[in-house]
């Protein structure tokens, strides 16, 4: 799609009409170059109105056309705004719901802005790694000033109009049952004959004291930008609209903004942006496949995840019943969430109004008979197959045909539960991660039988849930916990090897990671890997593991809940103070087992958890687990704290180069425990032809 051309009266009108949000792709510049073309070289025109069809005045850049030629093909968006400041007859931009990007870019360029209230106004660039590359920085200071636009470009967050309409971004904002384009037509016509046209460029930046300011500002943004270049670019570029001329200063925003494009932490970013909207994309389920209704949930086991699931449906406006054996368990769970709820409160992120209705959506009951009308069950027990089979034998018995029958199981085998049905087309995983009322992801892990009908019903139920879902196939810990078993191998293996938990953890940290693995165990409960481990001993004898973990566990230090993990803990503070216990411990389990403690580098640690994960990720996409590699990044990111900047763990390796990860895990495999670093199979290949894993 481009933009289409009409004429009314004296007024040409360009309609930007690119789905969904009108993204200026290469054919949209060009119909809308074509437009303004048209409409200078007809006499009965006298002026011109740009706005946009359907649900936007227009979101920016085509992401469909992102790193591709087409994105700098001419006519570029640079130059269409260029066409558009330099025609000689007035043109104005009519906005409605979206003006984004480019999009907002564009309509800086035009003489005049009319909008409708509750459009959002936003140069949001910053949040891909970038800075607004045409004009952005330069004409927004001119018409909302220094300081409001500055912000509104580090932070990329929008602005709803009628907040703006005081200030000379917009000429009129009109009143909410305002015919937009009638309207605008009606404006345009007002000022047809008005010369000299304005033109933003032509505005001064008037800020007394600048320096001062910009150096405030440069301070505060150096502190809070972490790895992240593009904020304190975005501050140098906005400077330059005050001390420059607005020509320079559009060059130099332009060298800023191919110089981030170029950084890896950009490439991650952008990575990470369009491997959340692929997520939801599974080949062999058409967008158009029938979705259920999802009214009323309920969730067997009200312990923390039990709670944290309930939360998510009730924050989603989806009713839930809480189904536990015995009432003070019920009754325990209900007080958290209501807890949990009253603290949100307290904070003012909630009003008492959505307080009273939210806890009012929780109900509970001991009888599954109770919870037989509702569209989905998550069941939210204990993680043992036996524990299990009851809840979903039971389920099957009562549950009402069409109903969607969950489990929040982080490693068992789906298929095995499914079977415990009549009805294994209607099983589904939802592995929510702890606390499930925050973490973004959703791990969808989808049964040899799971229908189609119901996978896409769960993926859409994701999106309304505000999570990221990402499908998995069956396999003992799915995509996320079986690529962290090997991460906290080698983790354990390094302990051995003469590393500290607090030595491994500071490491991983640096890299940017939210928490090293010893801490992350702490957190979560160390007593968790030990059941999982006492598991694999039966199940795979051959996979080894560091002791050191079980002896631990022995110790009766399970981590925070404990008081005592990996590192000591004091009453009420949640700070990891390293133990002398337990450098003891690993110390002298080195000795028992006969290896020579030496010094590991914090490169030897970052890699050698890094590259497992990647390994096993490979392993995964050779299997089929995961439909696609950025789809293993996705889970990273959003489920088990992987640096953003880095933009994954496969995505990241790709940036080091595949044979570059093949040959430092060459050189692990001949140490100890080298067998844990045979090569995947698509590894190898990829390295030879090349290539990474996302494309």
């Amino acid at each position: 799609m481009s933009a289409e051309y009409t004429v009314n009266g004296s007024v040409a009108v360009i309609t930007l009409n690119n789905p969904p949000v009108n993204g200026l792709g290469l054919a949209t510049r060009s119909a809308a170059v074509d437009g303004i073309r048209k409409a200078l070289a007809d006499e009965a025109v006298k002026a011109i109105v740009i706005t946009g069809a359907g649900k936007a005045f227009s979101g920016g850049a085509d992401i469909k056309e992102f790193n591709s030629p087409k994105a700098l093909a001419e006519p570029t968006l640079g130059t269409l705004i260029s066409v558009v400041e330099n025609s000689t007859k007035p043109v104005v931009a009519a906005i409605h719901a979206v003006a984004m990007g480019g999009g907002l870019e564009l309509a800086l360029g035009c003489n005049y802005r009319v909008a409708m209230p509750g459009a959002q106004i936003a140069l949001p660039e910053v949040k891909l790694g970038l800075l607004p590359g045409a004009g952005g920085t330069q004409r927004l200071p001119r018409v909302l000033g220094l300081e409001m636009a500055l912000n509104m470009v580090v932070s990329g967050t929008p602005i709803a109009s009628e907040k703006l309409a005081k200030t000379a971004i917009f000429d009129e904002v009109f009143g909410p049952e305002a015919d937009l384009l009638g309207s605008a037509i009606a404006f345009a016509n007002k000022v047809a004959h008005l010369r000299p046209l304005p033109k933003v460029r032509e505005r001064k930046v008037d800020y007394p004291n600048h320096e001062a300011f910009l150096q405030f500002s440069r301070n505060t943004v150096k502190a809070m930008s972490g790895p992240f270049p593009a904020l304190i670019e975005c501050v140098e570029t906005v400077a330059a609209s005050v001390t420059k001329k607005f020509e320079d200063g559009l060059k130099f925003e332009r060298e800023r903004f191919i110089h981030l494009m170029h950084t890896p932490e950009s490439k991650a970013l952008r990575h990470a942006f369009f491997a959340e909207r692929v997520a939801s994309k599974v080949p062999d389920v058409p967008s158009d496949t029938p979705v259920r209704s999802i009214k009323k949930a309920a969730v067997v086991g009200a312990g923390t995840m039990g709670g944290g699931i309930a939360m998510n449906f009730v924050n989603a406006g989806i009713p839930v019943v809480l189904l536990e054996t015995k009432q003070e368990a019920l009754d325990k769970g209900i007080a958290t969430i209501r807890k949990n709820y009253e603290n949100t409160m307290k904070k003012g992120k909630l009003t008492p109004e959505k307080f009273q209705q939210r806890v009012d959506m929780i109900s509970g009951t001991l009888s599954y008979a109770e919870i037989a009308d509702a569209d989905i069950v998550v069941e939210a027990v204990f993680e043992d197959m036996g524990v299990k089979q009851a809840v979903f034998t039971q389920l099957d018995a009562v549950m009402k045909p069409g109903a969607i029958l969950a489990s929040n199981t982080s490693t068992l085998d789906l298929d095995r539960i499914a079977s415990f049905t009549k009805r294994p087309q209607d099983v589904v995983g939802t592995h929510f991660f702890s606390p499930a009322n925050v973490m973004k992801l959703l791990e969808i892990v989808r049964g040899a039988q799971t229908s189609k009908e119901v996978l896409a019903t769960t993926l859409a139920l994701s999106k309304k849930l505000r999570k990221t879902g990402v499908v998995s196939g069956v396999c003992d810990g799915f995509i996320g916990n079986r690529m962290i078993e090997q991460y906290s191998r080698q983790a354990g293996f390094l302990l051995e090897e003469g590393c500290t938990p607090e030595q491994v953890d500071k490491a991983a940290e640096k890299f940017g990671f939210a928490m090293g693995p010893f801490r992350m165990g702490d957190l979560a409960g160390n007593d968790i890997g030990w059941y999982i481990r006492k598991r694999r001993y039966v199940e795979s004898p051959e996979i080894t593991y560091s002791k050191t973990a079980d002896l631990l566990c022995e110790m009766g230090r399970y981590g925070q809940k404990t008081g005592a993990g990996w590192y000591d803990y004091k009453v009420g503070d949640r700070k990891a103070y390293a133990s002398g216990e337990v450098d003891a411990m690993i110390v002298a389990h080195s000795a028992e087992i006969g290896v020579a403690r030496r010094k590991v580098t914090g490169q030897e640690i970052v890699e050698r958890l890094v590259y497992s994960l990647v390994n096993e990720g490979a392993r995964i996409l050779d299997e089929g687990i995961a439909l696609r590699a950025s789809d293993i990044d996705m889970v990273y990111l959003t489920g088990y704290g992987f640096p953003l900047h880095r933009g994954g763990p496969m995505f990241y390796a790709d940036q080091v180069g595949l044979s570059n990860v093949l040959m430092a895990m060459q050189g692990y495999a001949r140490g100890r425990h080298g067998d844990a670093w045979a090569p995947a199979p698509s590894m190898v290949r990829l390295a030879a032809e090349g290539k990474g894993f996302n494309g």
